[in-house]
């Protein structure tokens, strides 16, 4: 049995709030919320903090998130062509992808594309 620990938020940087918020909300489904300085991009229980125009990063970090420098893959509930066609009406271009992939649910199809700063993104989908 393992550890009391779940996943509970991780930070990325973003350049401007109106162009990602868009991109969060309509490309990658997020409930924004809003807080005291800038946003966050919920997905259920979990969260993306985000640093950004007026947010002060946590003294804590050793090196601040920086535009463009995230990695993050997200789960798509059904089959990656669904996936695939979501971008594309988002006029989200495919930077790899379908491939196969192991992520935490074991192996599944995956594409790869870039938020509007530049950050990797990845949707999984488990199902065939």
């Amino acid at each position: 049995m393992g550890l009391p620990v779940s996943f509970d938020h991780c930070v990325i940087h973003v350049s401007d709030w109106e162009r990602s918020n868009a991109f969060y909300r309509d490309v990658m489904g997020a409930e924004l919320v809003a807080r005291e300085a800038g946003w966050a991009y919920r997905f259920g229980d979990l969260q993306l903090n985000c640093h950004g125009p007026g947010v002060t990063p946590a003294e804590v970090a050793r090196h601040p998130v920086q535009p463009g420098n995230s990695d993050l893959c997200f789960e798509w509930l059904g089959p990656i062509d669904e996936a695939i066609r979501h971008l594309g009406d988002h006029g989200v271009d495919i930077e790899k992808g379908p491939m196969q992939r192991f992520g935490a649910k074991g192996h599944g199809t995956s594409v790869y594309f870039r938020d509007p700063d530049g950050s990797l993104m990845e949707f999984i989908s488990y199902r065939g």
